[in-house]
């Protein structure tokens, strides 16, 4: 299933719906991040939710980069 990407703008603070749709992800999917503790969220009463800027650096960690290392450069020294 193809998931359509969140048109307008981004509450502070999303639910799990708004998240979803915000990541592109299946909320099932965000309930086992949360059970994992690899999301941050709050949980208020029987609700989570979420914090753009805190959900955002989080992506950010997220990142999967080669090592500077491991990178081959374009050109060679002369």
């Amino acid at each position: 299933m193809i998931r359509k990407p969140f048109l307008g703008e981004v509450p502070e603070v999303m639910d799990i719906r708004t998240l979803a749709k915000y990541l592109g992800l299946g909320r099932s999917k965000i309930y086992g991040l949360i059970r994992l503790k690899r999301i941050p969220a709050s949980r208020i009463g029987r609700q989570y939710r979420f914090s753009k800027p805190l959900v955002d650096a989080w992506l950010k960690e997220q990142l999967i980069m080669p090592l500077p290392e491991q990178q081959i450069p374009l050109f060679r020294a002369r």
